[in-house]
């Protein structure tokens, strides 16, 4: 199995604050840093630190070197990014004393994708292939559908979530959300409930904060894994490692209480260090914290 992410490359702007700014309010940065993000990013490094052979999709501006840098250091296949003649994508990243982060995220290149590169980029992948996509790229709705005509298999965090209830979501067959994308998609009722009766066909992640993260199989598989308790520095990529993570050992055939389990451990890891893909773990060291924290 191949796997392809379609996704957004970002430059993150990270501001460290006491607290998050609030409106008519001038406060001071305590730091800036700025390092290579994009949930699409983080979700492609996650994978190949996580042992996949991973394929990453998408555009950049004309200072998108560090991005594809370190995408290439990480092992991640990148012939499949073009470089567009606008502004890269990039964001402003508050990040507060308790770890909690606010982000602002400007497209940029990340919205140039069109049906045509839809259709040139999956022409290199084929049924059984794994299509991963976030919601910070443009031509959603038209890689879904392409995808799902090619017979491959396809996994989605739909955040920002914002309309994303009008795309194809039924034709995924895994759907990430964390709680409060969860209740967006379900309008009314209990999330978990209304969610597995609108996508009865997909298998839904839902990660719940500081708790943990439930499996809820499209075969009737309930799987509950607790969270691994840590001090969070900085919670910027938690979401991204722990997908990135589910989705590679998933690819390999490891079953759900494994993936849940090494993803959990990944992100607790990601979120023990500042910035977004210089937080994501090796696997060495996800093995190495599991044994730690088994004893």
């Amino acid at each position: 199995m191949k796997i392809l992410n379609f996704g957004s490359l970002n430059l993150d702007f990270v501001y460290r604050m006491h607290t998050f700014i609030r409106p008519g309010e001038t406060a001071a940065a305590l730091s800036r840093n700025v390092v290579c993000g994009g949930k699409g990013l983080n979700q492609s490094i996650a994978l190949a630190r996580s042992g996949a052979r991973v394929y990453h999709a998408g555009n950049v501006g004309k200072d998108g070197g560090p991005l594809l840098d370190l995408l290439r250091s990480a092992g991640v296949d990148i012939s499949c990014i073009r470089e567009r003649n606008v502004p890269g994508g990039h964001t402003i990243i508050q990040v507060s004393d308790s770890g909690e982060n606010a982000i602002i995220l400007f497209p940029g290149a990340n919205a140039s994708a069109d049906p045509e590169q839809v259709r040139q980029v999956l022409s290199g992948f084929d049924a059984g292939d794994l299509l991963v996509l976030q919601n910070e790229v443009s031509c959603i709705p038209e890689l879904i559908r392409e995808a799902k005509k090619r017979g491959m298999r396809i996994a989605m965090n739909p955040s920002p979530v914002e309309g994303t209830e009008h795309y194809p979501l039924h034709l995924l067959d895994l759907l990430f959300v964390n709680e409060e994308e969860a209740r967006y998609l379900a309008g009314n009722g209990e999330a978990a409930i209304v969610l597995r009766q609108k996508y009865p066909n997909t298998s839904l992640v839902i990660t719940c904060d500081a708790r943990g993260a439930r499996y809820l199989g499209a075969d009737g598989t309930d799987v509950w894994q607790p969270a691994v308790p840590v001090f969070p520095v900085d919670t910027t990529a938690a979401g991204d490692t722990f997908m990135g993570t589910f989705l590679a050992l998933w690819s390999m055939g490891r079953d759900i209480p494994e993936c849940l389990l090494t993803a959990a451990h990944a992100a607790s890891l990601c979120i023990l260090k500042p910035g977004a893909a210089p937080s994501i773990p090796e696997m060495a060291e996800v093995l190495e914290f599991m044994k730690q924290q088994a004893k």
